[in-house]
Order: C-alpha cells, then sequence, then structure tokens
C-alpha cells in the first residue's frame, strides 16, 4: 500500500470536538468493502473522496449499530492515506480482531455476526452492512473463473473470485504476455469486491497469457493468498508467493478460456 499522508495518534489527539463540526462533511464517493456483508473479522475499510480532505478524518468517522449505538474505539488510531489525498484506509483494531490478544479479550471482539452496523462520516450514515461469519481462509486463485476473449476486440476479461478481496488490491493482479511482459489496460473490481476486470488499451493477439497474482493479496479480513491472518506466535506465515494463471486467446471467436495453477 502506498501511504501519501500519515496522522499519527497523537497528531489526531490534538484536534478539538468542535473542528469537525465546523467543516462541511467531505463527499464520500465510494466506501469499501461495497458489498452489503462484510466478515466479522473484517480488518480495514477504505473511503475514496471527492476531492483531497484536509485535517484529520478519523475523529469524524464512527462506527454504529442499527439502532444508532456506537461501537467503543473499533479503529486503530492511524489514517493511512492514498498519494492523492483522496482514498483513506483505514484498519480495525487488530487486538481486538486477532483472538487470543489482550485488547479482545478486554473489550471483545468489534463485529459480530448478525450485527447490523453502519460507518458514518459526520454524523451521516455513508455504508451499511450486515455481518456475516469471519473469514479464515485468503484467496485461492485455482478456485477463479476467466471468462471467454475474442481475439482482436478489447473485450474485458472477467475473473470470478472466490470470494471478496481487499478494495485497495486491484492492481495485485495483472496480466502479462508470452514475452513476459506486462499487458497495458485498465483493472477494475466490481460486484463488492468479487469480481476483477481487466479492459486491455490494444485489441487482444492470439496466444498465450498469464494472470499474475501478487502473494501479498489480502481479503478484507486480513488473509493473505492461500494463507491466514490468524496465525500461531510460535508458527510464522511463510513469505509471499505469487500466483499464475494460465490461459490463451486462440483465433477462434469466444473460445473458453482455460486455466491452470503453477
Amino acid at each position: 500500500m502506498h501511504l501519501g499522508r500519515l496522522f499519527s495518534a497523537a497528531a489526531l489527539a490534538l484536534v478539538l470536538s468542535g473542528t469537525a463540526a465546523a467543516q462541511p462533511t467531505p463527499h464520500a464517493v465510494l466506501v469499501q468493502p461495497s458489498a452489503p456483508e462484510v466478515p466479522a473479522n473484517l480488518l480495514r475499510i477504505s473511503i475514496e473522496f471527492a476531492e483531497p480532505v484536509e485535517g484529520p478524518v478519523l475523529p469524524r468517522i464512527a462506527l454504529v449499530h442499527a439502532d444508532g449505538r456506537p461501537i467503543q474505539e473499533p479503529f486503530l488510531q492511524q489514517e493511512l492515506w492514498s498519494p492523492n489525498g483522496r482514498i483513506l484506509t483505514v484498519m480495525m483494531h487488530p487486538g481486538r480482531v486477532k483472538t487470543g490478544l489482550n485488547a479482545r479479550e478486554e473489550m471483545g471482539p468489534i463485529l459480530a455476526a448478525g450485527d447490523e452496523v453502519a460507518l458514518a462520516l459526520d454524523g451521516h450514515p455513508i455504508q451499511r452492512w450486515i455481518v456475516g461469519a469471519a473469514r479464515e481462509n485468503g484467496p485461492v486463485p485455482s478456485a477463479w473463473k476467466l471468462s471467454p476473449i475474442s481475439v482482436a476486440s478489447k473485450q474485458a476479461l472477467v475473473v470470478t473470485l472466490d470470494g471478496p478481496i481487499d478494495g485497495r488490491d486491484a492492481g495485485y493482479l495483472a496480466i502479462a504476455d508470452s514475452r513476459n511482459h506486462r499487458v497495458d489496460g485498465r483493472a477494475q473490481l466490481k460486484d463488492g469486491e468479487r469480481v476483477w476486470t481487466f479492459t486491455p488499451r490494444v485489441p487482444w493477439r492470439a496466444g498465450q497469457y498469464q494472470l499474475v497474482v501478487r502473494g501479498t493479496l489480502e481479503d478484507p479480513a486480513g488473509n493473505r493468498l492461500g494463507g491466514h491472518f490468524e496465525t500461531a506466535i510460535d508458527n510464522p506465515p511463510g513469505p509471499a508467493a505469487d500466483a499464475v494463471i494460465a490461459f490463451a486467446v486462440d483465433s477462434r471467436p469466444f473460445r473458453l478460456v482455460r486455466a491452470s495453477i503453477r
């Protein structure tokens, strides 16, 4: 993740309670996860604003129950900003997400399956979620499905994932051609971050391609590719390993793409 701006807990503490109220509410154009359901062990939330936002935003954000009751201290007191100052990533307090830690034992988990919650900015809900079961396993590329592609077209490759991935990880997937050169194009996440699409800048040529998946790709609960966020202290996870899905674009139109992991 590229961080263009970061507010520490000390900086946030300098913000007076009346400051946010005196400022106009920034316009949030996208909140991720964007699906209506999130896992009980949700680790991070991203908010995209229409314009760069001046000053700390975290004091103006709250996570509340359906009846308006605020969830106490759900966030890590740190703001992670994109270089353009428009996308804020907020971390849920990891000590209350991961089991067996003091913060979780003392304060309890932040979310529980069956909860209905809303993310509020200056007291106004900007996203609502139903809380589902915790996700324990990371993305599994061997379970992904690739769409058919027409040669000599700019048809989008549609990759249906086995579950949602982190909303900021669209760039963690890329297409390489038979010479192992990256194919230029536009990547997007859709359908609650469950679908990744890639539209090439120039028409597809017949030949062999690869969908390359960075090993640090994560789901909304922080589970890495083929791994787990929940790991024992005496059994740390191994190094992240990339995945490659090979597929072919045939001269025959609408040939089904065949994928393999290696």
